[in-house]
């Protein structure tokens, strides 16, 4: 198989179809490493919006659990694209994630904003520090993919196009954006988890190093100091270098999910999705969603 022969089967496949398989060739052969980078800075983009970060904060599941917070929100996306919308790992994942989120007052505008961030942000990584950027196949079945998503966890009112997943994030973060104490301790909380995956020695740099690749309307949001010329410069070089290596190499043989990465460290003696995340207090919470259980499905 030679390097773009993945491109040409995603090319031959119908994006409002086939968009879960091409999603999945995308994230779990072509960029795995990228796509889990693009979607840590995604999520991380969120703690800027003043209405997220507060309520961030307040649960303290990333100032005080971070880890386990990354990992659990890792591993339920990644079973759902793994198994599918329509299986049974898919759907309790699926559960989960609608238990956990109906458990907080958190606006609709505010979902669809996270699911944006999951569409653009990874496009926006590829184009700067991928080793090819995405095809017009693969916009579109990220888009369905999301659509797909947000129906699943009763988000009103989805962008239909990538197009529309840009202009909601692009609209919602220049009218959002701003400071809270509580979302910059979520945030310094992410960067010191980030770092903690690293030798001792090495934290200061993987967090100097982080901050390197945040945008201006994220450090202003946060007040961090703007990284020196020499600092970004130095990451961003890397990331490059890395991508050119990267198109000189073969294809991935085998799909590489999220539960293999490294940076997932809580569950080495493995893990059952419906106990991933947090619980609800009893009679808070539930799937916004009734979905009808298909005669084959396991019971959850």
């Amino acid at each position: 198989m030679k390097r773009y022969d993945r491109l040409k089967e995603i090319q031959r496949l119908d994006p409002e179809r086939d968009f879960l398989r091409i999603y999945r060739i995308t994230a779990t052969y072509e960029f795995p490493w990228d796509l889990a980078r693009a979607l840590e800075l995604a999520l991380y983009r969120t703690y800027a919006v003043p209405s997220i970060g507060r309520l961030l904060a307040r649960t303290a599941e990333l100032t005080d659990r971070s880890q386990k917070r990354y990992d659990d929100t890792a591993l339920l996306l990644d079973t759902v694209l793994e198994h599918g919308f329509d299986s049974g790992s898919g759907r309790t994942a699926l559960r989960r994630i609608n238990q956990m989120h109906r458990s907080y007052d958190i606006s609709n505008d505010d979902m669809r904003y996270v699911l944006c961030t999951f569409v653009v942000t990874p496009k926006r990584w590829l184009d700067s520090y991928g080793w090819r950027r995405l095809a017009d196949h693969e916009l579109r079945a990220c888009a369905a993919y999301y659509r797909t998503l947000g129906g699943h966890m009763g988000i009103r009112d989805l962008p239909q196009t990538y197009q529309d997943f840009e202009r909601t994030l692009d609209a919602y973060e220049a009218e959002h954006f701003g400071w809270d104490d509580g979302a910059r301790r979520v945030s310094d909380a992410t960067l010191d988890l980030m770092g903690s995956w690293y030798p001792r020695p090495l934290a200061p740099v993987a967090r100097k190093a982080a901050l390197a690749l945040l945008d201006d309307s994220l450090l202003q949001a946060f007040r961090y100091p703007r990284p020196g010329a020499a600092a970004r410069n130095l990451t961003r070089g890397a990331l490059r270098l890395r991508a050119r290596a990267m198109r000189l190499l073969p294809p991935r043989t085998h799909p590489h999910y999220a539960r293999q990465n490294p940076e997932v460290k809580g569950y080495q003696d493995g893990y059952e999705v419906a106990e991933l995340g947090t619980f609800p207090r009893p009679g808070v919470g539930g799937c916004p969603v009734r979905h009808q259980r298909r005669p084959d499905a396991p019971a959850e």
